[in-house]
């Protein structure tokens, strides 16, 4: 394969970080085949923070924007959110998340988390849950860190019809279809 273009990899770097923010330093480094060092270089020159930073940065802005609950009511961290659109929380289930003798996840930790972004992402001054038909596909375990995804994907009136999926670092762990009830 030809070596690429600094230019040119400094072009894809942008755009994957702004596609994928969560990518690591050793994924992008695999996705434009250089090292990490190479990675780290192109991003100290763009101006680009390291992954922890730019998800600490994307979770303050998501923080801000929240107007259907308080931030801190969300459960997880608020990563990222566009108001009536989509939301993006993480949680990583530690050891008081956990039933003592299987060491698998109480659910409704995992619940707790799916229903609280999907009021985070209504665009209205309050709303609570209307209904709420959720899947719990395999059992989570303590440490696995948690990925939820919210998307409103229709709206009639006051109801919001929103979507949320839960994965892990593999696969999908949880799923949600809720409809929320705008109180405005």
């Amino acid at each position: 394969m030809a070596r690429m273009k600094k230019a040119d990899r400094q072009r894809f770097l942008l755009e994957y970080i702004q596609e994928t923010p969560f990518l690591t330093d050793e994924e992008l480094s695999k996705r434009l085949h250089v090292s990490i060092q190479t990675i780290r270089l192109d991003r100290l020159e763009l101006g680009v923070p390291e992954l922890r930073e730019r998800i600490k940065k994307m979770a303050e802005d998501a923080q801000l924007k929240v107007k259907s609950i308080s931030n801190r009511d969300v459960v997880g961290e608020l990563i990222d959110l566009e108001l009536g659109k989509s939301g993006i929380s993480l949680m990583t289930v530690t050891e008081d998340m956990v039933f003592e003798k299987t060491k698998v996840a109480r659910g409704y930790h995992v619940f707790s988390q799916a229903n609280s972004l999907a009021l985070a992402v209504i665009d209205a001054p309050a709303a609570v849950t209307g209904v709420a038909n959720i899947k719990y596909k395999i059992p989570i375990e303590v440490g696995e860190k948690l990925i939820a995804k919210a998307e409103i994907v229709k709206q009639r009136g006051n109801k919001y019809f929103v979507w949320v999926k839960i994965k892990n670092a593999c696969q999908e762990v949880f799923r949600a279809k809720f409809i929320m009830v705008s109180l405005d």
